[in-house]
């Protein structure tokens, strides 16, 4: 081990103390220390403790009490003392038996219950030793999967895993999207529920599964073995289900707060932040400098990338909603900002980047703004003639414009970008689209001057890129002067990312402005006017659209709660957490039906949308990525079944059912420097109490499977029972089911057999560890027909 300063304290106060006033992470609290030392051996822990504060010294922590019909446990009783107790002999027995059967004697004298109790898991790839040659940095370490869902899950739990953080798949999705949340719900049949917690993120699903960049798709923890979860494909079934029962999404709210908040720019942004803010009962006006509501949806992007009508339906659903909308309203023109906030409680800016950057290269007139390109061909078919086309830029709007101008008929198309292929900012799957439509990829090489002659484009010399960032990584391209190359063009469009325009800015209106754009604060998007708020590409810069989606959230959820207005609570997953074990061994993953490169058009969309059952088949192969150990303690199960409460160095008492079984790591309910004081069990007249478990051997320390219970009878019958597992669940796992149907029966054969099965619904090999159904189906029968 390594050096630590060893810290005994006299009290729990000044333990308490020694934790709270040390860094975070790096004081560790040590009970009887049996578990503590291999975790230190082991280099487990985050960060290794600069202080080991012992508990074991503190005078008056180790006794065994009844006082009036409550049995209390210091916290620093040992193990070994608990097994022989008389106090355990009778109603109370289940708790020196679950003594009893930890590890040794050797570690039953020096373990406590305290200790016991906030143990941590035994899975083998949690305790895998950071030093011993790499880590597996495991969900519950704050990594990224849980191995044991596609490992060695022997030991692992059979009715399902907790969440232990954010998944990789949400944490990489710029809207923080729940995604195995609402992929679950769809696994469960309910649509409704993995719409509505999709739209707690994102509002515009069915735009968003079209166009988004997906890079949750990336960060998949199944992209180590095969292909990822197709995300976008699953988002645009439920997308689609959301176009199909629009009243039930976007209904006008039921109370009105009388507040008054203007939004400048239709684009994503705008319209999320409308969606929210009416939702939350505001009167909500957006301001469009164009002739429709949408922005980039509507002007930027293809129609056989993104459909018009489902911008047009949106905006109409929005309309309902009570969201009112003023087009060809300019910022700057005829819409004054020092106007809005005079008559406004709050205004949202969101005006996106429409301008054309200026490259300075010879000939840079003759050339066209490809963005310009794709809103003229959005709003009419650009009718010029164009033979031989050259795009500049390398990201998905360059592809957008490639693909736009050889389905307007030009002969050829050639692209040419700064990046190599694999740094290419466009997606993979827009690249390959454009190459299978006959447009040529040039890479690593930037404009030098259009070749003109007089008024005549005839094509741009172009020069070698050697590399895109200098040596502290900033964006600095590098050329070889000496390597040039010419490409013949008739038509040159220039895709290279668009600008900022904040010429609106009043000088009244001091808003704080950084390299060209609006300055806010990250967390709220407000600026330095605290009735102004902003963000999208204004804030930002160029940026993707699920970007400016989670901006217009961030600024809505702060407008509510200035106002005084609570943003609704997020519903997730709760409790346990499940996959499908067969189906998530589909490798293959569906991407969707796309058009064949002579089907495609300009007013089609490429692709067509996964059946429900497609999308239920794909969801199913999401591992709802959680921690699937299961809890250590034999003392926590029994806590449960005689409902004790847990007494807190800060006088706090816990029920046991609540310090357990809610959180994946019982001392995680524990403030920083409290500590388990007491334990206080309850002795009940007329009841029997038991623990059985399942182990490999006589001095393995843990259970692979275990039974804790509480029950008397009332005459020849149940008349009441509490059961509880162990070591097949993260948490320890209550029985109520089974408990009502045993209740008022009396015992025999049948209702042994029918209890054991009903323990064991739901209950669900992941690989290895379905023996563990049979020890629970046995242990329950077993304790019916001793009842006999």
């Amino acid at each position: 081990m390594k050096h630590f300063k060893y810290q005994a304290p006299g009290s729990y106060e000044e333990a308490g103390n020694i934790v709270r006033e040390a860094r975070p992470g790096t004081a560790a609290v040590m009970a009887g220390g049996t578990d503590l030392l291999g975790v230190l051996k082991g280099e487990l822990l985050p960060e290794y403790p600069e202080t080991i504060v012992a508990l074991r010294d503190i005078p008056d922590t180790d006794y065994i009490k009844l006082e009036d019909n409550l049995v209390k446990i210091g916290s620093m009783t040992r193990l070994a003392a608990i097994e022989k107790s008389g106090v355990f002999d009778g109603k109370l027995r289940a708790v020196s038996q679950a003594a009893h059967s930890v590890a040794s004697p050797l570690i039953r004298n020096r373990a406590t219950i305290g200790g016991n109790l906030c143990q941590d898991v035994r899975c083998w790839f949690y305790r895998f030793p950071d030093q011993a040659g790499g880590t597996l940095d495991c969900m519950r370490k704050g990594g990224s999967e849980c191995y044991a869902i596609r490992g060695d899950n022997r030991y692992h739990s059979i009715f399902g895993g907790m969440k232990a953080g954010i998944t990789p798949c949400s944490a990489e999705c710029p809207a923080n999207t729940d995604i195995p949340a609402y992929m679950a719900r769809y696994r469960a049949g309910d649509m409704e529920g993995a719409a509505r917690i999709l739209m707690q993120a994102n509002p515009l699903p069915m735009m968003t599964s079209r166009v988004c960049a997906h890079t949750c798709q990336v960060k998949c923890n199944r992209c180590s073995t095969d292909e990822a979860v197709a995300i976008h494909s699953v988002e645009r079934v439920v997308g689609d289900y959301v176009m199909e029962h629009l009243e039930q999404f976007y209904s006008a709210p039921k109370q009105e707060t009388g507040k008054k908040i203007a939004l400048v720019g239709a684009g994503p942004a705008g319209l999320t932040a409308a969606y929210y803010l009416r939702q939350a009962g505001h009167s909500v006006k957006v301001y469009e400098a164009q002739e429709e509501a949408g922005g980039c949806l509507m002007y930027a992007i293809p129609n056989f990338r993104l459909p018009k009508t489902y911008v047009r339906t949106v905006i109409r659903a929005l309309e309902q909603m009570g969201v009112q909308f003023a087009c060809n309203a300019k910022l700057g023109e005829n819409v004054k900002i020092s106007e809005l906030t005079a008559e406004y409680d709050k205004v949202f800016i969101a005006t996106g980047a429409w301008k054309r950057p200026v490259l300075g290269f010879d000939g840079e007139e003759f050339t066209e703004f490809g963005l310009q390109f794709l809103v003229d061909v959005n709003k009419w078919v650009n009718s010029k003639e164009r033979n031989n086309v050259l795009v500049v830029g390398g990201g998905n709007v360059s592809m957008d414009v490639a693909i736009t101008a050889k389905r307007l008929g030009a002969k050829r198309v050639t692209l040419c970008c700064l990046e190599q292929r694999e740094e290419m900012p466009a997606s993979a799957e827009e690249i390959a689209r454009a190459e299978e439509e006959g447009i040529e990829i040039r890479n690593g090489w930037g404009p030098v001057k259009a070749l003109y002659d007089g008024s005549s484009l005839n094509g741009m010399e172009l020069k070698a890129c050697t590399a895109l960032r200098d040596e502290t990584g900033r964006f600095n391209p590098s050329y070889d002067e000496n390597v040039r190359i010419t490409v013949d063009a008739d038509s040159i469009l220039l895709a290279t990312g668009q600008r900022v325009d904040l010429s609106f800015l009043e000088n009244e209106l001091e808003l704080a402005v950084n390299r060209g754009l609006i300055s806010v604060e990250s967390e709220t998007q407000r600026s330095s006017d605290p009735k102004v708020y902003a963000g999208g590409d204004a804030v930002t810069g160029p940026t993707t659209v699920i970007k400016a989606i989670a901006s217009g959230r961030r600024a809505a959820e702060a407008i509510n709660n200035e106002m005084g207005v609570g943003n609704p609570v997020k519903t997730t997953q709760t409790g346990l957490i499940h996959f499908d074990p067969a189906t998530a061994q589909l490798k293959k993953a569906n991407n969707g039906h796309d058009l064949s490169a002579a089907e495609r058009c300009l007013d089609r969309e490429d692709s067509t949308s996964l059946t429900a059952g497609e999308g239920l088949e794909e969801a199913k192969r999401c591992m709802n990525c959680g921690c699937y150990s299961v809890n250590a303690s034999d003392l926590s199960p029994v806590m449960v079944a005689l409902d004790a409460n847990i007494k807190t160095s800060m006088g706090r008492l816990i029920p046991a059912s609540d310090f357990f079984c809610t959180n994946l790591k019982a001392y995680a309910n524990l403030e920083p420097g409290e500590m388990i004081e007491e334990i206080d069990i309850p002795v009940k007249e007329g009841y029997r109490t038991g623990y059985e478990k399942f182990r490999m051997r006589p001095t393995l320390d843990f259970a692979m499977a275990a039974l804790s219970w509480a029950y008397k009878m009332d005459g020849n019958r149940i008349g009441d029972i509490r059961l509880v597992l162990g070591a097949v669940a993260p948490v320890p796992l209550r029985l109520p089911e089974v408990e009502q149907y045993l209740i008022g029966k009396e015992p025999s054969a049948r209702v042994a057999e029918e209890a054991g099965e009903l323990a064991v619904k739901g209950a669900r090999s992941i690989g290895h560890n379905d023996y563990k159904i049979d020890e629970i189906r046995t242990f329950v029968r077993r304790l019916v027909e001793s009842m006999i």
